[in-house]
């Protein structure tokens, strides 16, 4: 199925017209903010959004910086020097189009993959949640050339900016995974970026032992992942509220992770799982607070009926007393804001009324774009 039959309303082109303005830009912006022009846009064009990509890439456009010179080639035999190295984004960006063009983009991730999987943590988890967005691309869509080039500057970016998390000793294992994250111990000081905070998890006895005994196969850590998911995007609607910006990542980046899988083979599910389990641990520590919020009071009943049933309830089957999933990224995507778009993008992925409650609550808990 092209992407023009799937989504009638980008008759044009839009996405890959939009990616091939966005490479003309470097990664991050400000200093350490990623730049999440091709999250976004994709996750718009996706849901239908496409006649609004633009306008909302013109608004978003001035706030980018262009990619940063190169400084030397990084090659099969010296790359590994140059690992985590964000000065060498251009030459990693450089790599992974040459590696892309030469081979199947299959091959390079799958060869990738285990090599960058240890540093989820780079750039904010924006690293894997990048390619997450590029690799559904390709997968449901056409593999034009803006969209493998995409998948390059995602690896690119994962590879500068390479972080691994500090190994924890495993706690007493958890039920599940709403229960796992409840029982993440969080830092003693949640001030600063989130480079000092992750370097504070060193501090910590540990994380709980979840999913507990290693999973019995791919199919098994695929279904441990979206449970991952849908607890981390059903806790945003009440522990949100502590830092609405970067507790959307709790969910985001192990769901990047799920859409990741199809592309990858069997033997590398279980890793994905684990490292998707320490990212959405690490940040909910970073950034949770330590007492829930009630939503208002009407979405908390909606939420608490969704909730039970959700738990058994697969990744992308919608509860039938839920808002209708579109009208809410509706909402998202009139409000603007590239957090709250791609948040609501996971919300949909998990589709029960829970997480669209999430969803609305990250568009009230986030400033619009405009």
């Amino acid at each position: 199925m092209t992407d023009t039959q799937r989504n009638p309303t980008d008759t044009s082109g839009t996405l890959d017209e939009a990616l091939e303005r966005i490479h003309l830009s470097g990664p991050e912006r400000d200093g350490w903010l990623s730049n999440h022009a091709p999250m976004a846009i994709e996750a718009l064009v996706r849901h239908g959004h496409a006649r609004v990509a633009h306008r909302w890439l013109d608004t978003y456009r001035p706030k980018l910086e262009d990619m940063p010179g190169s400084v030397a080639p990084v090659t099969a035999l010296n790359w590994q020097e140059a690992l985590g190295d964000i000065s060498r984004v251009a030459d990693w960006t450089a790599f992974f189009e040459r590696e892309t063009a030469d081979r199947p983009w299959r091959t390079v991730l799958a060869e990738w993959w285990p090599r960058l999987l240890p540093g989820i943590a780079a750039g904010a988890t924006h690293g894997v949640i990048r390619v997450g967005h590029a690799v559904r691309t390709l997968l449901e869509g056409e593999e034009t050339a803006p969209r493998v080039r995409e998948l390059a500057h995602a690896l690119g970016y994962w590879a500068a900016r390479h972080q691994p998390l500090p190994a924890l000793a495993r706690l007493a294992p958890a039920p599940d995974a709403a229960a796992a994250l409840d029982r993440v111990p969080l830092i003693a000081d949640q001030d600063g970026g989130i480079r000092s905070r992750f370097e504070q998890l060193t501090g910590l006895t540990g994380f709980p032992d979840w999913p507990g005994r290693a999973p019995a196969g791919p199919e098994a850590a695929r279904t441990a992942i979206e449970e991952l998911v849908r607890a981390a995007t059903h806790r945003y609607a009440t522990h949100g509220h502590a830092d609405p910006i970067m507790l959307v990542h709790a969910a985001t980046a192990p769901n990047a992770v799920l859409r990741t899988l199809p592309a990858l083979p069997g033997t590398l599910w279980t890793p994905s799982l684990h490292a998707a389990w320490a990212a959405s641990a690490a940040v909910t520590s970073a950034y949770g607070p330590r007492e829930a919020q009630p939503v208002t009071e009407h979405l908390t009943a909606q939420a608490a009926q969704a909730t039970t049933a959700a738990h058994a309830a697969p990744i992308a089957q919608a509860a039938p007393d839920a808002q209708h999933p579109q009208e809410v990224f509706e909402r998202a995507a009139a409000h603007g804001d590239d957090h709250t778009i791609k948040f609501a993008d996971t919300a949909l992925d998990v589709g029960d009324a829970a997480a669209l409650v999430a969803a609305g609550r990250a568009i009230e808990l986030n400033t619009p774009a405009w």
